[in-house]
């Protein structure tokens, strides 16, 4: 979570901005949110949600010194473990419920109460209210997420059993028990152990909810005669595994369940209409994006690029490769996590290829995603595809080296 809102938040990857831990006791300061650069021009700047650029395990995640944000509407999730400072629980208060009871009661929250309808609220409140000035909304919605518990009567419009199995073979108990040294949230098992199928019913369950509430945002935008002049940008900060491989939950593995996450993009009148694009983009282009179209100067320091081109159906193709760190992501101070690594990994990925390389152990993965689209075949030892490797690792290693930030206040002296 946080890693990747580090980057979609600046342009720049984790590394970059030492965003790269979930548990971090405050945002590092490293470089100014998007949101604060739109904030300097004008941009009124409003936020109902999850930010989560810092730990909030226990505790209100503390914010930014100047985020940009001059309405803030924190969540980070459903559960009640803030006793105050949680814009949610409070909003529940004030319709006569207790979160924790509620939740607590009935292992879920009913749909009038819920944490998603609570986010396209406040984003329909800001909406209305704002429409005269320009401004930036981010609707940060804990769902789709563990721990799986949509309201009943959407859970209910899904049948477990017709659920599409999870991407696995017997040979993903192997694969996975040579990568156990190598931190993630869940042991490997058949998927059927843990019930993946249900588990993947209440995931379907709570992504519907999700569409229904921003049915409701488009609607208000048209309601208020704003539509032909936003932009509306989905996507998710990372995916779920659901089973796939014997996985579930998240951590230091780069499947494309994990890595591939939604992006749809829409304004009327200027980015194509029902255009799917495969051109390789990364999280860390929406930044540079929303300055681009605000018509505000792309600072030297993102790594990302501006995607204005491939969304007005100028460009099929925006990148030769992409990058994705996890440099010891998951904190290692909560309880349970005093077995974990500290993991570190790196994926490039090509339109055919993708590599991982797991620091400091001796293992990698190759996985041709063109005869191997369930990346279920590791080339990473195949004599037949050392070259192919090596030129992978050069490139990995040259992007790395090349979106290192040394600052802007940096003087070089001879």
């Amino acid at each position: 979570c946080t890693p990747s809102r580090s980057s979609f938040l600046t342009g720049m990857y984790p590394s970059s901005v030492h965003g790269c831990c979930n548990g971090n006791d405050r945002w590092a300061e490293a470089a100014p949110l998007v949101t604060k650069l739109l904030a300097d021009e004008g941009y009124h700047c409003g936020l109902a949600g999850k930010l989560h650029l810092a730990g909030c395990h226990g505790r209100v995640e503390p914010r930014p010194a100047d985020d940009g944000y001059s309405e803030f509407y924190w969540s980070h999730s459903h559960r009640d473990m803030w006793p105050e400072g949680h814009a949610y629980a409070e909003w529940v208060r004030q319709q006569g419920g207790d979160l924790g009871e509620l939740y607590l009661k009935n292992g879920n929250m009913e749909p009038e109460l819920h944490q998603t309808k609570f986010c396209a609220d406040k984003a329909i409140e800001f909406i209305e209210r704002n429409s005269a000035k320009p401004w930036l909304m981010s609707v940060n919605i804990f769902d789709p997420h563990l721990p799986f518990d949509p309201p009943t009567e959407y859970l209910d419009r899904y049948d477990a059993q017709a659920m599409p199995d999870p991407l696995f073979r017997e040979s993903d108990l192997d694969g996975q028990e040579k990568l156990k040294e190598v931190d993630f949230q869940s042991p490997v098992r058949r998927p059927e152990e843990f019930q993946a199928k249900k588990k993947i019913a209440a995931y379907y369950a709570m992504i519907e909810q999700i569409d229904g509430h921003v049915g409701r945002l488009l609607d208000c935008l048209e309601r208020t005669g704003q539509r032909e002049n936003t932009l509306v940008i989905f996507m998710s900060d990372h995916g779920e595994m659901l089973g796939d491989h014997g996985l579930i939950s998240k951590g230091c593995r780069f499947y494309e369940g994990l890595v591939h996450v939604p992006l749809i993009v829409s304004w009327p009148g200027v980015v194509a209409e029902a255009r799917q694009v495969e051109a390789l983009v990364e999280l860390t282009d929406i930044a540079p994006t929303l300055l681009d179209y605000a018509g505000v100067e792309i600072p030297d320091r993102m790594s990302g690029r501006s995607l204005r081109a491939v969304l007005e159906g100028g460009e099929d193709k925006h990148r030769e490769s992409v990058r994705c760190e996890y440099y010891s992501a998951l904190s290692l101070l909560a309880p349970g996590r005093e077995a974990w690594n500290g993991s570190y990994g790196t994926m490039i990925r090509t339109d055919r290829y993708k590599l991982i390389v797991y620091h400091g152990l001796d293992i990698g993965e190759l996985f041709d995603l063109e005869k191997d689209p369930g990346e279920f075949e590791n080339l990473w030892e195949n004599p037949k595809h050392a070259d192919l490797c090596f030129d992978l690792m050069k490139r990995l290693f040259d992007q790395a080296a090349l979106s290192t930030d040394l600052g802007t206040e940096v003087t070089c002296i001879f």
